[in-house]
């Protein structure tokens, strides 16, 4: 085998985990900020080993990666590591829970809300979105069709249509397939290019 094929075949190889990668914007829009719930914006997304968080904030903010015990308790004495600058990109390495909290006196507390719990998942699972329990089969798909006898002594509220699918956020913060198909297409390009197949 030729040495520049099997240093192309490595240049793909080293590509292609990343070429799926996505990186998502810490609180959207609003960023890394007071007030924004990073609960309610983690839930629903799975981050996966190889993804990246994009925090960005303003001068009067950091992060600061803590372990369980000071995330609870929005201390950063012990702090893993330190982000400051106001666009700070952290890679997921590993699987597992990862924390970060704003090390700024009142940020992290409940009236800031500056914390972050994010489960990083295998890249090569499917698991279910970070918040989200995995689903539960019913053992009958076939829906009763009996009538109720009992008459029901609670008045009935007007029910609104759809209220257990929240509508998809306009901004979900993933950014990066089209990103990482075009390094997958652009590694492929250039390995035909140095195989010389295309002309």
């Amino acid at each position: 085998m030729n040495t520049s094929m099997i240093a192309s075949f490595f240049v793909l190889l080293l590509a292609f985990p990343y070429a799926f990668a996505t990186d998502f914007t810490v609180g959207d829009a609003n960023g890394w900020n007071l007030g924004v719930d990073y609960t309610k914006w983690a839930s629903g997304k799975t981050f996966k080993v190889g993804d990246n968080l994009v925090f960005k904030y303003g001068s009067s903010h950091q992060v600061d990666e803590v372990d369980e015990s000071d995330y609870k308790s929005c201390t950063s004495s012990n702090a893993i590591k330190n982000y400051a600058g106001g666009n700070s990109k952290v890679p997921l390495t590993k699987a597992g829970k990862i924390y970060f909290i704003c090390p700024t006196l009142g940020h992290c507390t409940s009236t800031g809300g500056m914390k972050l719990e994010v489960n990083v998942v295998a890249a090569s699972t499917t698991p279910t979105p970070s918040g989200t329990p995995p689903p539960t089969k019913s053992p009958s798909t076939t829906p009763s069709t009996t009538p109720s006898t009992t008459p029901s002594t609670t008045p009935s509220a007007p029910s609104e249509t759809n209220s257990t699918t929240p509508s998809p956020p306009k901004d979900n913060g993933a950014v990066g397939v089209s990103n990482g198909v075009s390094l997958l297409i652009g590694s492929f390009f250039v390995s035909a290019m140095i195989l010389g197949l295309m002309g």
